[in-house]
């Protein structure tokens, strides 16, 4: 079974960090690549014991807000 999600990465001191959206689970790595390959094995701990979701089409927008 696949699994297709969606990450964001964003760059905190000096760690890329990455996050799949749809279940919050994280990695980090010193480069985007390394991020990407260790939320990818995150992910794959995560369901192997959990039931692996499917989505329909997703939408990304920027969002902006005066806070």
């Amino acid at each position: 079974m696949r699994f297709n999600g969606t990450a964001v990465i964003w760059l905190e001191d000096d760690w890329f960090v990455a996050t799949c959206v749809e279940n919050n689970v994280a990695s980090q790595g010193k480069t985007m690549d390394t991020a990407m390959e260790n939320l990818k094995e995150a992910l794959a701990l995560y369901y192997e014991d959990n039931v692996v979701p499917q989505y329909g089409t997703r939408y990304i927008a920027p969002l902006e807000l005066a806070i």
